[in-house]
């Protein structure tokens, strides 16, 4: 009776040395073997790789800033993203109110190793300024978000060093550091939360040169769209060092428009509409 079992039991317990053997010298050695600076770079290359063929959309944004007292003011905007896909994206936001702001339009392209360019389209004095890569930490207009914070976050554009996983409500997020490769940045280093299943960003904690914690940009109300790209409905950025806020919520996004890149020119700032 014992050999019987023996012999029906044996096959199944060879497979499962067989697998675990596979697993072993294929899978372990890698994980092993991978930096964390090798880790990081991957995890960001993924992520990239995930939001890849979105073409390019429109949207509506309410921008809300708070000063340390709790005190308000609202904007609108509209946004409208191109995808570049052998090179950055082309972005531009334009402003509908208040009306002290209406007409001010921003045009960025991003680039995945050479510096971006943007300008600033200000219709108080009828003319374009180009922001310069040591004008790009600066506010944009007023709030929390500097102008490097709005160009689009190429894996190029930084180093990375995985560090960690640990629970983000109820997902798992991984936990990399990246470091900007443009001299000029603003800041030092970046720590990004991105949870493990939809690699998506929920949190990024930004420290200033001199490697004290500025601001805190926090996501939430993810939604999918075409069934693959996931967007987040709320944005809030805190200033640490001065208490202000900005909350950016969008709204009524549209995938695979009639974007090209004429509306993407630096001569077509001035009629931006």
């Amino acid at each position: 009776m014992i050999a019987i079992i023996y012999q029906n039991v044996r096959p199944v317990f060879l497979l499962f040395a067989l697998h675990f053997a596979i697993l072993t010298c294929f899978v372990s050695p890698k994980l092993e073997s991978a930096t964390p600076e090798e880790m990081g770079l991957e995890i960001a290359r993924k992520a990239d790789l995930r939001d890849e063929g979105f073409e390019n959309f429109t949207a509506q944004q309410t921008m809300v800033l708070r000063n340390k007292h709790g005190q308000e003011s609202q904007r609108q905007l509209r946004v409208k993203i191109l995808e570049i896909p052998e090179d950055g994206n082309k972005s531009l936001f334009v402003f509908d109110s208040p009306r002290d702001v209406q007409g001010t339009a921003l045009l960025i392209h991003s680039h995945k190793e050479a510096p971006d360019d943007q300008w600033l389209y200000l219709p108080a004095l009828k003319r374009v300024k180009r922001i310069s890569s040591s004008n790009r930490s600066g506010s944009f207009m007023g709030s929390e978000f500097a102008y490097e914070d709005l160009t689009a976050q190429e894996v190029e554009k930084f180093t990375y060093r995985y560090l960690r996983d640990e629970p983000c409500g109820k997902l798992t997020c991984t936990v990399s550091e990246r470091f900007p490769v443009d001299k000029e940045s603003g800041y030092r280093r970046q720590l990004v939360w991105l949870d493990q299943d939809e690699l998506r960003f929920w949190k990024i904690q930004y420290y200033d040169r001199k490697d004290a914690h500025l601001k805190t940009l926090t996501f939430e109300n993810y939604e999918q769209y075409l069934s693959k790209f996931w967007r987040a409905g709320l944005m809030k950025m805190v200033n640490h060092l001065t208490g202000k806020s900005t909350t950016m919520t969008w709204a009524n996004y549209q995938f695979r428009t009639d974007l090209d890149d004429r509306d993407f020119t630096k001569t077509g700032l001035r009629r931006a509409r």
